[in-house]
């Protein structure tokens, strides 16, 4: 008689017990990254704005090298040069500043904005919206009430009323953008977070024992990331033009720093004789607007599952 062991039963198990391993789960993941990667690249407007984000994200690094003059040294005997290979490749401001090293540096100074604002901004709103989804009643109900009064507003008013209320600077401009930012992704978090949360998976983990903080910290928030990262990217745009408007009010950046909302301000004055001093700081907030958009469309055809089937 010929004796048959489980997994002489079932040829596939020995298979598949020895392919569910660490490294063979570490290698599908990079496996899918690189898939992905593949079909970001592949769509040639989203490449455009990789590489211009690129451009300008190494600009932003080697500022000191690339910079031709210092950006603070004022000289008046050079006010308003238009732009030209001799001398100034962008022209010279009111001060006498070189465009071209400011908009270098002040490329520093819109990345730390973006990048503050998409650490706090989607955090604060995964908090919010998570809870509010996980619990319902009452609690969905306070949270989803504080978040319509936030959305009742338009961003860049609630944002001159926080800056006004903490004080023109950089920092409070940060947080005031970062404030009115949330609401949008407490939204989308919340609308996963009702879809997942009478999942089987999620009651199984329940009757395991792990806690609400277990669950929604470690099996619900890697289920909203990607969402939200498509909206992070979305919305990189909009806070820029926000930190943009509130340096033109003189409520962001103060002088001499050479951000370049506060350099249209500057340049509005000039507009009709030296175009230059507005035009080229409005068409650098333009190429990095335009960039983060067309990353978004890309990231949300790869990450988005309805749009993955098309």
């Amino acid at each position: 008689m010929t004796s048959h062991t489980p997994t002489d039963a079932k040829p596939g198990l020995k298979a598949w017990l020895l392919s569910d391993t660490p490294q063979s789960r570490g290698q599908a993941r990079a496996a899918a990254w690189y898939q992905g990667w593949l079909k970001l690249t592949s769509n040639k407007l989203t490449s455009l704005g990789l590489i211009v984000l690129t451009l300008l994200v190494l600009a932003a690094i080697f500022a000191p090298l690339l910079a031709t003059d210092n950006p603070f040294v004022q000289d008046l005997g050079a006010r308003l040069k238009p732009p030209g290979w001799e001398g100034h490749i962008f022209g010279t401001d009111s001060l006498g500043r070189d465009i071209y090293s400011r908009l270098l540096y002040g490329a520093r100074i819109s990345i730390y904005i973006v990048l503050l604002v998409a650490l706090v901004a989607p955090l604060l709103g995964l908090i919010i919206g998570t809870t509010a989804g996980y619990f319902g009643g009452w609690v969905d109900t306070v949270l989803m009430r504080i978040t319509d009064i936030f959305l009742a507003f338009p961003r860049l008013i609630l944002a001159l009323a926080f800056v006004a209320a903490l004080g023109a600077g950089i920092e409070n401009a940060v947080l005031a953008i970062s404030l009115t930012a949330w609401p949008p992704y407490a939204r989308i978090a919340r609308a996963e977070t009702l879809t997942i949360r009478n999942s089987d998976f999620i009651h199984a983990i329940r009757l395991q024992g792990a806690g609400p903080l277990r669950i929604i910290t470690r099996h619900v928030w890697p289920l909203c990331i990607s969402s939200l990262v498509i909206r992070v990217t979305l919305d990189m745009a909009g806070i820029i033009l926000t930190a943009a408007g509130l340096g033109f009010l003189g409520l962001g950046a103060q002088p001499p720093s050479p951000e370049w909302g506060a350099m249209i301000s500057e340049g509005r004055k000039y507009i009709l004789d030296y175009w230059w001093v507005a035009t080229i700081p409005g068409l650098a907030i333009f190429a990095i607007s335009l960039a983060f958009n067309l990353i978004g469309d890309g990231l949300r055809d790869v990450l988005d599952p309805k749009e993955a089937g098309k």
